[in-house]
């Protein structure tokens, strides 16, 4: 039987160095054979004549091309406060808006300008006027005219729906039929608009009905792309800042138009989404809130400040989504995200799986206005499509 201390060990890559060398004071690899620290030379650095280079650390979730990387400039921004609409006074000038931004320069010049500044005021101000209120609360006054009439615009819109069923189509996306509806949307803007104008009694406001068609007819996705975004979502609030501007809608009538005229709007836009399957128009794909909206998250964050028992990480919570979303936009948007997306949500969702994580819904509120500012009213690839007339003008 051979003696096992008479066969030496296996060469191997490390040394043992005598023990009194300055390797056993250091926190070097012990060595297998003796216990003894040990000197482990340093693999030469790799260059282009390797064979393969070496590997590349992946994270286990890549981060989306288009996610936000200006996070910090986010935070760090003031949060738009609410303003007055600077309102139009006669004699009027209408005419048919047309785009004017084409660059950063450019978007730069319209947040500088007098109603760059309002019109994300506007948007400050309808948020405000909903804090602490459900959809179904009473209004804290009756429904104005003008309120009415837009009611009854989305009203006529949604039967456009029913009496335009969508076409037999194998696509995802895109169903041709949307086209046919959007053109009906097309030939009746005028018709739409007369019953708002007609609640001012004014003949100083006629001829309106063209510089305010094109917000409207821009507000409900793009008939030839077949797509909805949050471009077009601006356009009707564009529309509404109009009417503002002409006296039409008050700061009183706030509460309605939020409550009512863009909860009958957001209904209409996920009955468009759902039948005729649009297209994201530029969605932001996981990095988004969702795939359409930003409006809805805004108000619906409003709505729920203060609550007593509802907080941002309540969405998780399925008997609240189920119970609350009827009132709260906010629950009926994270809803509809869970109904139309499958997986984790955090997976497909990490937005706003992270601010659920937020304290306060007053801090989900202003951090989403500061958000949609920068990742709405600063992108130039949405704000191209903006339009300047004489009610919103653009400022040389």
């Amino acid at each position: 039987m051979s003696n096992p201390e008479s066969n030496p060990p296996p060469p191997s890559a490390t040394s043992c160095p005598p023990p009194g060398s300055a390797a056993h004071a250091g926190h070097a690899p012990l060595c297998r054979s003796c216990g003894a620290p040990t000197t482990t030379p340093v693999p030469p650095p790799w260059s282009a004549s390797s064979d393969s280079p070496p590997p590349a650390y992946r994270p286990i979730r890549m981060p989306a091309i288009n996610a936000p990387t200006n996070t910090a400039a986010i935070v760090l921004s003031p949060v738009p406060q609410p303003l007055p609409v600077p309102p139009a006074s006669p004699p009027f000038a209408f005419q048919v808006p047309a785009k004017r931004i084409t660059s950063p320069d450019d978007i730069a010049r319209f947040h500088a300008s007098v109603h760059g500044r309002h019109f994300l005021g506007f948007v400050a101000a309808l948020s405000a006027s909903v804090h602490g209120r459900k959809l179904s609360d009473p209004l804290p006054s009756p429904p104005s005219p003008v309120v009415s009439a837009l009611l009854e615009l989305i009203s006529a819109l949604s039967a456009l729906v029913a009496s335009t069923p969508p076409l037999p189509h194998n696509s995802r996306y895109g169903n041709p039929a949307f086209r046919l509806w959007h053109e009906k949307l097309s030939d009746s803007t005028n018709q739409l608009i007369a019953p708002i104008m007609a609640t001012a009694g004014s003949p100083d406001l006629a001829g309106a009905e063209a510089e305010l068609a094109p917000y409207l007819l821009d507000s409900f996705g793009n008939a030839t792309r077949i797509d909805y975004g949050t471009g077009h979502e601006t356009n009707f609030a564009a529309f509404l800042y109009c009417l503002a501007r002409l006296g039409l809608i008050t700061e009183a009538d706030y509460p309605a138009v939020v409550l009512r005229v863009f909860a009958a709007y957001l209904d209409l836009m996920r009955t468009l989404q759902d039948t005729y399957l649009l297209e994201p128009a530029g969605s932001h794909g996981v990095w988004g809130l969702d795939d359409y909206h930003f409006f809805p998250f805004i108000f619906g964050a409003a709505q729920l400040i203060d609550h007593k028992y509802m907080k941002p990480k309540s969405i998780h919570n399925p008997d609240i989504l189920d119970n609350f979303s009827k009132e709260y936009m906010y629950l009926a948007c994270v809803a509809y995200v869970k109904k139309v997306k499958k997986g984790p949500f955090a997976e497909h969702s990490p937005m706003l799986d992270d601010i659920s994580g937020v304290p306060h819904w007053k801090k989900v509120n202003s951090g989403l206005l500061k958000m949609y500012k920068a990742e709405v009213l600063e992108k130039v690839p949405i704000m191209q499509h903006f339009l300047f007339g004489s009610l919103i003008k653009w400022s040389l």
